[in-house]
């Protein structure tokens, strides 16, 4: 039996964060920022639990981060990039490139922080004036995850001083929603609070381990889960059910409907139709340089008891031992005395709802997939072509500038196996309709079914 224990940990985690709504359905989700949002999955793991809880709230959610982006690189590409997508929900965090690295190292490094915050600033202010012309698009900014300067996972990349700069701007974001009356989302606060929490035993833990700038898979479900709770999402079940034994009596059915109770108080049988799927939480690492997995989150927050419970409770059953089967599938095997207090399914892997839910977060990972080599694409359009004129030329020309600068820029070199198929708009288009295929699956198997429950006493 396969179980998942989550971490009853607490912490202010929201003290900073205001005026965030749900995402609703139809809206158009543009999550805007730099290489955390490029390569990072906290997106994604958000719209999973969109289309686990929500089965018929259909969303979309556009990763349009670019790897070393700062604002000015943001307020360039913000209206072909953005606003073209035709969003009703603008996420904006910037900061962890604007705020500089091998400066650090310098004499004058305040001074020449000051200086690049003060340019940041100047193009943040762009892309606002353009927010600020769009009434019906609700505006979010998220003060960026944490620049790590304690751990010692790592011996690189250590910059003393930038973790302050980057609070800086996080306080600066917070100050700039309050004045719009715009939604605002702390990441950096309560991250940091986590990475100095663990690190009292743990000198080497930190959501950032490989390079102290970039969340892992843990990481990225830690910021879904700031993001979700900040939404007021917290506490909403997948299903809390319970039922008496003795009569034969639904006692509760939240967020789900029970029916056809019959049996015994020694065997008993019902029907069950939760509204919700369980949140599957990945056991597998993904993305590139990447080690650890989104369950590991579940150490260091309390995800399952706030967003993730799928609770059964049966009263009065006679003293022993039961299995419980879903489906005729034996889920496992329980006490009178458990059964009682309540036991949360979401916590067992191998239920068939949980299975489903599975084939969701699958599909989900093929549509990521795909989207990340749109998002190398965009790379080489910002960051190659489009200060020589042949942004979104697809012509030989830009073929030939990649060519050339991927002889001495790595980042360059790296894209280009990428662009050498995505500088065709048949194959990006293509990408796209890949995409829209996985995502018409996802919301047809997303839908829970009635599930047959049965509880055995076996001594």
């Amino acid at each position: 039996m396969a179980a998942f224990t989550g971490a009853a940990l607490c912490f202010g985690s929201q003290a900073e964060s205001q005026n965030v709504s749900p995402f609703k359905h139809g809206d158009r989700v543009a999550f805007v920022g730099n290489s955390i949002t490029d390569g990072g999955h906290y997106h994604s793991y958000v719209w999973l639990y969109y289309m686990t809880h929500f089965p018929n709230m259909r969303l979309t959610m556009y990763n349009i981060g670019i790897g070393g982006d700062a604002a000015k690189q943001l307020a360039r590409r913000f209206d072909d990039d953005v606003l073209a997508r035709k969003p009703t929900v603008i996420t904006l965090t910037w900061g962890m490139n604007d705020t500089g690295y091998f400066e650090w190292y310098r004499g004058d490094a305040e001074q020449t922080a000051k200086a690049r915050l003060d340019t940041s600033y100047k193009y943040y202010y762009q892309m606002e004036a353009k927010m600020k012309a769009l009434p019906n698009v609700k505006n979010i900014l998220i003060a960026s995850s944490p620049y790590d300067e304690t751990t010692t996972a790592t011996p690189n990349n250590l910059y003393k001083g930038k973790s302050a700069a980057l609070l800086k701007v996080a306080e600066f974001q917070q100050a700039a929603a309050a004045k719009n009356k715009w939604g605002f989302i702390d990441l950096n606060r309560p991250m940091t609070a986590i990475n100095k929490r663990e690190q009292a035993n743990n000198p080497a833990y930190s959501l950032t381990p490989n390079d102290r700038v970039h969340p892992d898979n843990d990481g990225h479900m830690v910021m879904a889960y700031l993001i979700l709770k900040a939404q007021g999402l917290a506490n909403n079940a997948v299903a809390d059910v319970e039922v008496d034994a003795a009569s034969k009596k639904v006692l509760k059915a939240l967020n789900s409907n029970v029916t056809k109770v019959s049996g015994s108080v020694n065997n008993l049988s019902f029907n069950y139709l939760a509204k919700s799927l369980p949140y599957p939480l990945d056991t597998v690492s993904r993305g590139w340089g990447n080690h650890k997995r989104q369950w590991d989150a579940m150490k260091v927050i309390p995800f399952m008891k706030e967003f993730n419970t799928e609770m059964l409770t049966v009263k009065n059953l006679s003293a022993g031992n039961y299995q419980l089967k879903i489906d005729d599938e034996v889920i496992g095997k329980w006490t009178a005395a458990e059964l009682a207090a309540g036991i949360n399914l979401a916590e067992q892997t191998y239920t068939p709802q949980y299975q489903q839910a599975i084939q969701v977060m699958d599909l989900n990972e093929e549509r990521w997939e795909i989207e990340r080599r749109l998002r190398n694409h965009a790379f080489i359009e910002y960051n190659v072509l489009y200060d020589v004129g042949l942004h979104n030329t697809d012509s030989r020309a830009a073929m030939d500038t990649v060519n050339k600068r991927a002889v001495k820029e790595v980042f360059v070199n790296g894209n280009k196996p990428n662009y050498l198929l995505s500088r065709y708009k048949s194959v990006r288009d293509t990408w796209q309709m890949e995409m829209d295929v996985l995502l018409g699956q996802i919301y047809k198997i997303n839908k829970p079914i009635t599930r047959k429950i049965s509880l055995t006493r076996i001594n």
